[in-house]
């Protein structure tokens, strides 16, 4: 190579690294590189285009369609083998019958510039429901699209409403999707467990097609490292509360292109509601309504003439680049985290400029002292408990509702909470506390107003609870973590992330190794002698018998009673952690009686085992047991998962706990 030659790409490194150092914003050698470029607004025919001398984002007119993000010097991060439709959009599956679902993506039919600045430009992407487009979704729409100064990327945020006297609608899924090019994007980050280089598209249409259509066996990847894993995007789930950013690195040149998600006080079903993030494609998600982990529950069912107005949003795209991430992708993961802070701490934003988004002058706060009493003599801390303001409903409906916002903080280890920055409404103040089982609510409503400051003092929750305990099994921490997980079927190589210490129970088929392990007989836990962390399995499943036929099963529970109060009731409290099409029925020392001493019925739809969730719905079952049922000496408690038509149906259990009669 000749002297010019190595001149010209020791410049242009050197220039185009300098570039991507400015792009990037990030603080180096303790300072802050920012632009002096406007923001600008490019209003084409077709399409319009935000920039700020770090990204373009360019979207479809009046669609509002999102077709390219150039950043970095890289034209278009986006899909371009993908047609212009198929690479960033929001988009919803709706219905009016169960046998009607239709996936609809946004798609607006007016255009309107809100704010074009220097320091921020606004634009909108509207549409107006007209009734006599009866096959149309029942709704109204304005999608907005912000991009401000020196911010390196965009936000992103939408109004939607319905008006009174409009039809009955379900809607089961709503979210933001973005799909990258292929060829670029290839280490994929959700946790700073979950993060690894990732299958690409062409592997998974070249592989085997498991027990449901998104689990496929990698049987010729294009990186042979990968052959004999599954790849199933329900790996990559997170429960809300851990969901604050997740995303792509790319690779010549290293680049970050993340979701970052300040708030939950948007999204459906509480801290512990589990959905999507990123996965194969490569795509990226931010969901904010879905079934998932939850089932019917967590549809949004507007009734005929039910009126409704959400705000749901701003998210940040978020973009950032380091050349020496070329051989440690988990850089600009880490970035991404420092950015997170940024964003959080910013919430409420002060830049929307819809009048439908609530700023912080507009919100109230709410805090108080949470203590438990779980044994009528002592007062206890509610130590790190989930803490939050939801809809009116029962004990527990925070995980159910759909329609409202909700607020959640972590009260620290004195089970002080103050949640801050609460939109104006009428709320129940709820709880659920680690290792307490059940759910607090607080008896009276609680009223936010504009610049309020509400303080409820002391308060006290009383679990579920008739007498002391005589003996327990698992941990009460609403999930089946604790218990025995085992290693996926031989014939699926274990799926590996960057910190393996998470991936345990988020492996395909694990359901399959309880008939392995259990090929004849069920399940007997004898208590004092076995370790629930060994010896419960972490599913109450069916068992495959061959030719896709499956039985019910019966585990056993043996314990011992030295001295049975036979004119008095014992208590049963039966925790479970998830439910999938399953009935669970409770006999007390009789297996074979026709009629269970207790049955769930018929629970669940939050399909976890299938989809390694290891939680989905939590429910809480007291169960008085008359003394008369046990006998001094040796009582066995028959747990039965009486339904049994596939290798999903069953539960997990979070917690039991046998107390003596009060």
């Amino acid at each position: 190579m000749g002297k010019n030659v190595q001149l010209s790409l020791y410049v242009s490194t050197v220039a185009f690294t300098f570039f991507l150092l400015v792009a990037d914003c990030r603080p180096h050698n303790g300072r802050r590189l920012t632009t002096t470029t406007a923001v600008k607004l490019d209003i084409q025919t077709e399409q319009v285009t935000l920039s700020n001398g770090i990204a373009n984002v360019t979207l479809s007119i009046p669609d509002g369609l999102v077709t390219n993000i150039s950043y970095g010097g890289i034209d278009n991060l986006l899909a371009t083998q993908n047609v212009k439709n198929d690479r960033g959009y929001w988009d919803v599956f709706w219905n009016q019958t169960a046998s009607r679902r239709v996936r609809k993506k946004f798609l607006g039919t007016s255009f309107e510039v809100i704010m074009d600045s220097e320091n921020q430009a606004e634009i909108s992407f509207k549409n107006t429901w007209n009734a006599s487009e009866s096959d149309e979704l029942p709704l109204n729409f304005d999608i907005r699209f912000v991009m401000l100064r020196d911010t390196p990327g965009f936000y992103t945020y939408a109004i939607f409403e319905r008006l009174e006297g409009w039809p009955l609608v379900y809607i089961e899924n709503l979210r933001i999707v973005f799909k990258l090019q292929q060829d670029m994007f290839h280490y994929m980050a959700i946790s700073d467990e979950r993060q690894r280089v990732m299958p690409m598209p062409v592997d998974r249409e070249t592989g085997e097609v498991l027990d449901y259509k998104e689990a496929v066996l990698l049987t010729n990847p294009t990186n042979p490292d990968l052959k004999g894993e599954v790849d199933d995007k329900y790996f990559y789930v997170n429960d809300n509360k851990d969901d604050r950013v997740h995303g792509w690195v790319g690779a010549n040149p290293p680049v970050g292109f993340w979701m970052i998600i300040p708030s939950d006080e948007f999204r459906t079903g509480g801290p512990y509601k589990q959905d999507l993030t990123s996965h194969v494609g490569p795509t990226v998600l931010s969901v904010f309504v879905s079934r998932h982990y939850a089932g019917e529950d967590l549809v949004i069912k507007f009734q005929q003439g039910e009126p409704w107005k959400k705000v749901i949003g701003p998210v940040c795209l978020y973009l950032n680049s380091d050349a020496s991430a070329k051989d440690s992708p988990s850089m600009l993961w880490d970035d991404a985290k420092k950015r997170i802070n940024q964003e959080v701490t910013s919430w409420p934003y002060d830049f929307p400029v819809s009048t439908d988004y609530i700023k912080s002058n507009q919100r109230g706060a709410v805090r108080g002292q949470l203590f438990v009493n779980d044994s009528t003599t002592t007062l206890i801390s509610a130590s790190n408990a989930s803490v939050g303001l939801a809809p009116p409903g029962d004990s527990g409906s925070w995980q159910r509702e759909n329609k409202g916002y909700q607020f959640w903080i972590k009260a620290d280890a004195s089970g002080n909470f103050s949640i801050e920055n609460v939109i104006s409404g009428t709320y129940n103040l709820y709880a659920t506390v680690p290792g307490i089982i059940g759910d607090y609510k607080y008896t009276s409503d609680v009223q936010v107003t504009p610049g309020s400051s509400i303080e409820l003092g002391s308060l006290v929750y009383n679990p579920p609870r008739n007498g002391v305990t005589l003996w327990e099994i698992g941990v009460p921490d609403r999930t089946a973590a604790e218990f025995f997980v085992p290693i996926p079927p031989p014939q699926f190589k274990v799926h590996v992330y960057q910190n393996n210490s998470e991936s345990i129970f988020r492996q395909y088929g694990l359901w399959e190794q309880y008939s392995a392990l259990y090929p004849d007989n069920d399940l007997i836990y004898n208590v004092g002698t076995n370790n629930y962390s060994t010896d419960w399995f972490f599913a109450h499943v069916t068992r495959n018998i061959g030719n896709n036929t499956y039985n019910a099963t019966t585990w056993r529970i043996i314990f011992s009673l030295e001295s049975v109060d036979n004119t008095s009731n014992y208590t049963l409290q039966l925790a479970l952690a998830a439910a999938q099409r399953a009935e669970l029925q409770v006999r007390f020392n009789d297996g074979k009686l026709a009629t269970p001493h207790f049955t769930t019925g018929v629970i669940g739809g939050d399909n976890a085992i299938a989809r390694h969730g290891i939680h989905g719905l939590y429910w809480l079952y007291s169960i008085e047991v008359q003394g008369n049922l046990f006998v001094n000496g040796t009582n066995t408690i028959f747990l039965t998962q009486a339904i049994a038509t596939n290798p999903f149906q069953g539960v997990m259990y979070d917690y039991l706990r046998f107390e003596a009669p009060h």
